[in-house]
């Protein structure tokens, strides 16, 4: 383990470091692979339900699992490099890196999951209330944004319930409405209820 109390260079270093792990364009690797490119298919978004809808359930799994492991890298290697509140900034950058990339001209994903991989290293406990809540909306509205971005924004307050650090917290809300940006369309048909639902055709 490197020092825990890391200069504000250094500290910079792995965040913008984090930031660019969050980049790697997940969805697109494995498009390639199956010839589909996810941002010209379906929803357009490069995360793993738009893979899993386009290109098949090994593609949505795969692309599922490499959007977790940028989120639990970044967390993890800041975690190390330098304590808990610099993992929290390397994994929302991560996080951050995912739904803004520089190397795709700005546009990425969503961040769900690799929100999810920070979460899983940094917060075990509040990810636990934010699966349930879900697992709970997923099951009354088969709706799949909706529980995305409930679950996001219960995140911080399952971390602050269980005695987190407010600093900490600040940058998981932070976080949580990154993500929720991201869904901003997803918003707009929830809105008109024309958003798709889990188990509807087409």
């Amino acid at each position: 383990m490197l020092s825990s109390t890391p200069t504000a260079g250094v500290a910079t270093a792995w965040v913008v470091a984090a930031y660019l792990v969050g980049t790697f364009p997940t969805a697109a690797l494995v498009g390639r692979r199956r010839g589909v490119d996810p941002t010209a298919s379906g929803s357009g978004n490069p995360g793993a339900t738009n893979m899993l809808r386009t290109a098949g359930r090994r593609a949505g799994v795969a692309t599922l699992a490499g959007d977790v492991a940028k989120g639990a890298l970044a967390a993890g290697a800041g975690w190390a490099a330098g304590g808990h509140g610099l993992g929290v900034a390397c994994g929302v950058a991560a996080v951050v890196g995912h739904v803004v990339p520089v190397t795709r001209g700005f546009r990425g994903g969503k961040g769900v999951a690799t929100g999810v991989g920070m979460a899983l290293v940094l917060f075990p406990g509040a990810t636990v209330v934010a699966a349930a809540v879900f697992a709970l909306v997923v099951g009354v509205s088969r709706t799949v944004s909706l529980a995305s971005m409930l679950a996001v924004t219960a995140l911080p307050v399952g971390a602050a319930l269980l005695g987190a650090p407010g600093r900490e917290v600040a940058a998981l809300a932070a976080c949580a409405a990154v993500v929720v940006g991201a869904h901003r369309d997803n918003i707009v048909r929830l809105v008109h209820g024309v958003e798709p639902r889990l188990g509807a055709p087409g």
